[in-house]
């Protein structure tokens, strides 16, 4: 259909869009258990997946990783869930802003807490600690990563919010939008019902509904 988003157009449709809403309409399977923001929300994420792996609390590739993002990418790191050292910090996550990277995706640890929480620069991770990274390697970029028990393929589409994060292929992206929508107009008009005095448990006949 013409009216149909495509490209960026696409990744601003999703960017509007809660991520119990995606999960729901991709049967709840996909989903990074563990991580949370750590950054001042003022928005959701989206963009396109460059993947990372790691060895445990090692960013050398991370730093790699930096040099080819394109404007619009998410970095999104396995770290296989290692907290014991902090990945990425102020410094990295501000290079990766500056060069237009949508934001960041971290299954491990942070540092600077508190800068990267006075920044909307989208970082979502397990937790943050003092100790800094080994940088020796080895890794990998553009390769099939889980990212907190949800696999992500380079080019993925990735969506972070208060609620955490998702990831998808591009591939019935449009499908999936128009689903969410649908979903989203059930439950506004569901709450218009509420304030209304007039809802009478339609919530729980929902198809998709969380509940």
């Amino acid at each position: 259909m013409a009216d149909e988003p495509e490209g960026s157009g696409l990744i601003d449709a999703f960017r509007a869009l809660a991520t119990p809403l995606i999960s729901d309409n991709l049967a709840r399977v996909p989903g990074a258990i563990g991580l949370r923001p750590f950054h001042r929300v003022s928005g959701a994420m989206a963009g396109r997946a460059l993947t990372v792996r790691t060895r445990a609390g090692d960013n050398q590739f991370i730093h790699r990783a930096l040099d080819l993002l394109q404007p619009g990418d998410v970095i999104v790191v396995d770290g296989g869930g290692y907290e014991g050292r902090a990945l990425v910090g102020e410094i990295m996550t501000s290079v990766a802003a500056s060069r237009g990277a949508a934001g960041i995706v971290i299954d491990g640890a942070i540092r600077d807490a508190a800068a990267i929480g006075r920044c909307p620069f989208p970082c979502f991770a397990r937790s943050a600690i003092h100790l800094g990274p080994y940088k020796d390697g080895p890794g990998a970029i553009n390769v099939p990563v889980s990212v907190g028990g949800m696999v992500v393929a380079p080019g993925d589409i990735v969506v972070g919010d208060e609620d955490g994060v998702v990831a998808f292929p591009i591939d019935g992206a449009v499908a999936l939008l128009a689903a969410v929508r649908a979903q989203e107009a059930r439950e506004a008009e569901i709450m218009q019902s509420i304030r209304e005095n007039r809802y009478q448990g339609a919530y729980a006949r929902v198809a998709g509904a969380s509940h």
